[in-house]
This record gives structure tokens, sequence and C-alpha cells, in this order.
């Protein structure tokens, strides 16, 4: 378990083709995302995007709907961090869609997160399927005769935890699958499959791309023949990632490790200056001692993240809060170099007017600290 600021460096499991030699059984987790993919002498340390329709036919690669090396490298990455087979989508929602479309029949039961992202269940609620919705702290009902269950651990934006393992294990005595939005954890931060989850499911967008520059998502399985049915979902329905998209993403990847332990540090401090702070009100982070998740988290998460939440008395008190501040730009995503900051009641979510998610980025953490302060008047 990696302290909140530090590294939380495991050496569960192998990158992949790129994490070739007997060290990498034992490699940590900045060794893993420098060299998550192979090189060769006389080679680049990342080979640039393959920009190819077609192919000559006679090797593995027919078209490119189909077929990219560039894709190859990155979910040999991914799905050797997450620890299955990783499928690559254009965006964390293509990812979700294709994982549903794929495992639900109509007439199937979904179990979803009643505040978790909120678009996940706008598309549940378009699916000829049954959709319950259940918080993710629980209390959970019976999963029988449930199809699908849908997990997302930290919530967002609300960053409540579920116990994946102890759901896992419910889930499948009921015969269901279990599948986890990992995206506000990171493949550094947690690793569902490994707590007994069958898929994992993320925006690739947020931090480990890291640079606010991409749209990605992937889904990884844990059976082979699940990740082919999905793979070939993508074909057919042609949700593919540009090949230069994943190509930035996994160059963000190599420093994924660095950015999430300052994002941490950031976390750590902006929650101990916050704490008892008068303007503030709803103040969470899963790294917190005090938490309400916190003995979950520290249970099943390897690193707490730089993301955490909080309430102003109002809408006006966040555009307040917003053009005093130097360094917190207003914006919908998270996990990347610049702290931002967002209203999610803007966007439909039942939260307070006033609830801010905020994503700590990698600035020094005394200005930002001091900036947040300065901010909140």
């Amino acid at each position: 378990m990696g302290t909140p600021g530090g590294a939380g460096e495991s050496g569960a499991g192998a990158v992949g083709s790129g994490a070739a030699g007997s060290g990498s059984a034992g490699w940590g987790d900045g060794t893993r995302v420098v060299h998550s993919a192979a090189v060769a002498p006389g080679e680049p340390f990342l080979a640039g995007p393959v920009l190819a329709a077609p192919y000559r036919l006679g090797g593995d690669d027919t078209y490119g709907r189909a077929h990219n090396p560039t894709w190859r490298a990155l979910e040999t990455a991914l799905g050797g961090l997450d620890g299955g087979e990783c499928v690559l989508f254009p965006s964390g929602m293509a990812a979700i869609s294709a994982l549903l479309r794929t495992v639900l029949a109509p007439g199937d039961v979904l179990v979803v997160p009643s505040d978790g992202y909120y678009l996940t269940r706008t598309l549940a609620a378009e699916l000829r399927v049954e959709v319950r919705e259940v918080p993710t702290a629980g209390p959970y009902p019976s999963f029988d005769g449930v199809r699908l269950v849908l997990l997302e651990s930290p919530s967002n934006p609300g960053l409540d935890v579920c116990d994946i393992a102890a759901l896992a294990e419910a889930a499948h005595a009921c015969g269901a699958l279990v599948a986890v939005d990992n995206t506000t954890a990171t493949p550094l931060g947690q690793r569902p499959l490994e707590l007994g989850a069958d898929v994992v499911v993320a925006s690739d967008t947020k931090a480990v791309a890291g640079h606010s520059d991409v749209l990605l998502g992937h889904v990884t399985a844990a059976d082979p023949a699940l990740a082919e049915r999905i793979r070939a979902a993508r074909t057919t329905g042609g949700a593919i990632p540009g090949p230069f998209e994943t190509w930035l993403a996994h160059r963000g990847l190599g420093t994924l490790d660095l950015r999430l332990e300052r994002q941490a540090a950031n976390a750590a401090a902006l929650h101990a200056a916050l704490s008892g702070h008068p303007a503030v009100t709803g103040l969470r982070w899963p790294g917190a001692a005090g938490d309400p998740a916190h003995e979950v988290a520290a249970r099943q998460m390897r690193r707490f993240g730089g993301v955490l939440v909080f309430v102003l008395a109002d809408e006006a008190a966040v555009a307040r809060f917003l053009e005093r501040s130097e360094l917190v730009a207003a914006s919908t995503s998270f996990g990347g170099l610049h702290t931002t900051a967002d209203r999610r009641a803007q966007w439909g979510d039942p939260v307070p007017e006033g609830l801010i998610r905020l994503s700590a980025g990698c600035e020094s953490t005394e200005d930002l600290v001091a900036d947040v302060l300065n901010a909140l008047g």
C-alpha cells in the first residue's frame, strides 16, 4: 500500500512486451511505465505512430479499422498494468458502450452506481435492459438475476468507494460479471482484476495520457475470450482510436508514476489546508484518515490520487473562487498537469450547486495551497 504522496510501487505483474528480462517481475511502478514499450538496439525508445489505412497483405495487419501496431503497443502496456487483455477505444464512453453492448442482451439486468459518472447512467437508460441504480458505498441488494455489475470506485464526483473484492464475490456467486470504472484511481492506483473483478474500463483522457490533449479509453478483461469479443465489436462498430492520439497517450504513460506522486502530495496538502476552513464543507479525499471512504480505500488502493471534492456556498461562490485563483482553471476533465476545478451541478449531477471536483495538478505544492487559500478569500 502506497502512502498518499508516495510512489506506492509494487512489482506485481509485468508490463508485457516492453517488460523483457528477469527483473521485470520485481519492477516498481516508475520502471514499468517508463519501460512500457519494447525497444531493440538502434530503435527509438517509443516508436512513432503508424498512420496507415490499408497494409500490404501477408503480415499480421490487414486494414486500419482492425489492426494497428501503435494500438498494440499501448494495449500491451495497459493490459500489463491492469493484469488482463486490453482493447483501446477513442474515449472512455466508447469503451463503456462497447462493454455494455457486448455483454448485455435485451431484458438483462444491469447494476450501475447512482452517484457515478452521469453519462454512464444516461447510456444505460437507452439500452433495452433493466437498470438498477445503487450508491457506490451501498447498501447493495442481492445480485440474483443480474448479468453485469458496473462499479465505479472512487466514484466521480463524490469519491465514495466500494469493497470491490466483497462485491465481486457476491456477484460471482449469483452468476454476474463485475466491471469496475477505474478512471479516478488509474492502473497504478488500483488493480480491480486482482481484487476479483472481471473487467476494467477507464477514460485514459484523464491521468493516463495526462496532458489534456487526448481523448482515449480502454477495456481490460481478465478473460481473453471476452476481450476478443470486445475487440471484434470494435472492428465491426468502427469505434477505433486514432494512432496519433494513441501514441500521445503512450508517451504520457511514461510519466504517470511521477505525475501521480506530485498530484497526490498536492491533494494531501490541499485537504489539510481546507479542513476546517469556514468557506468549505463536504470535503472528501479517500487518502485522509478521517474520510468515510478511507478504511476501504486503504485496503484496496495502492495510492489515493489527486482528486478531491468540497462544497462552497453556492454557484456564485464557485465563480468568485475561480475568478480569484491564478492557478486553478475551470475545466470539466481531471488528471492533467494543471490544477482544474469543475462545478459538477452544471452537468446535471445530483450534487449541491457549490460542489467542486478539484483535480490537483503538478504545480509546486506551496504555490498551489497559497493560491487556493487566497482564492477562497
